[in-house]
């Protein structure tokens, strides 16, 4: 029985990121992409065993960072972590893939994408007080084996209120920080946090604008 038993997960081909225009690191353009990867016809589900080691397909991972007045949410990944890769790293995103459990079909579209995004952030944390969102940017980086298979879609909240608290015991010393104090925790992050923080300027100026 494979790790990820019974598991399928939202994928992508490569070949279509790089038919639009492959790139690495952060991009500030979701809107040139996502049409193309939330039509049916353009992604489907595949075992998750199968993914996690398959670079010619993209697992599409809703990637959520949370925004209170100038801070943002940071929190360690424990141990008890799915993705043992990135346990013990600092993060500023929360999301997971995108399960067959989301879609009543063997494909997705922009609608029952919304529904697994709202039902992943709600599984891992509890928010309070209403809240603002929009997709500010996509996340591709192939330096490494985790990210190679992974394609990150950077959803930006915008919280009324700072009282969050985690809904999964795997999500550790949950807490917002400044810009300059999670500069100071780079290091320690996981890489696609890195990236995100590197643009944090650039995406609150898209998203304000």
């Amino acid at each position: 029985m494979g790790k990820y038993a019974d598991e399928n997960v939202l994928v992508v081909p490569r070949s279509l990121l790089d038919e639009i225009g492959s790139f690495q690191g952060l991009c500030l353009e979701p809107q040139k992409y996502l049409p193309a990867f939330l039509d049916p016809k353009n992604n489907f589900f595949l075992a998750r065993d199968d993914a996690e080691d398959d670079p010619s397909h993209k697992q599409i991972i809703p990637y959520a960072i949370f925004h209170h007045q100038g801070r943002f949410l940071h929190y360690v990944r424990g141990g008890g972590s799915g993705e043992k890769r990135l346990a013990a790293k600092g993060s500023l995103g929360i999301g997971g893939h995108i399960n067959s459990e989301d879609a009543d079909q063997a494909s997705l579209d922009k609608d029952t994408y919304t529904i697994g995004v709202e039902r992943e952030v709600n599984e891992e944390i509890n928010l309070t007080g209403t809240h603002s969102q929009q997709i500010v940017a996509l996340i591709n980086d192939d330096s490494n084996e985790v990210g190679a298979v992974h394609l990150g879609v950077v959803h930006l909240f915008d919280l009324e209120s700072s009282e969050v608290s985690p809904n999964e015991a795997v999500i550790e010393e949950l807490q917002f920080l400044t810009p300059e104090e999670l500069l100071s925790r780079c290091e320690s992050m996981e890489t696609w946090s890195q990236i995100c923080l590197e643009g944090l300027d650039t995406i609150l100026a898209n998203a304000q604008s």
